[in-house]
């Protein structure tokens, strides 16, 4: 069981398959790690779905630098074309769930 504490301690990522999330205070530098988490996974398991993690990243990344919140439209569109094509039961479905979840999508 994973558990990710925004804003309250260090992240465990262990099995992606569950997570407890302050839907209120998600963590920027945690929501980084999980959307680099769901890139590797789609390199191992969808390896033509790796340029919308990378546009996951982006908005992480850019939101990090500009100290605006990430593009919440992209992000949508990119976990929706995800969510399309992985199968359940696999890391990048749940990865991409989690984010989903984490963001109020």
């Amino acid at each position: 069981m994973s558990t990710y504490n925004f804003g309250n301690g260090p992240a465990n990522f262990g099995d992606p398959g569950r997570t407890q999330i302050d839907h209120a205070h998600p963590d920027l530098p945690t929501m980084m790690d999980l959307a680099q988490r769901l890139t590797d996974t789609l390199r191992a398991e969808y390896p033509e779905l790796v340029p919308q993690g990378e546009i996951i990243q982006a908005q992480f990344q850019e939101s990090a630098e500009d100290g605006l919140p990430p593009n919440r439209g992209r992000i949508r569109s990119a976990l929706e074309t995800i969510a399309i094509a992985a199968s359940a039961g696999t890391g990048s479905l749940a990865f991409t769930q989690q984010l989903i979840t984490a963001l109020g999508l």
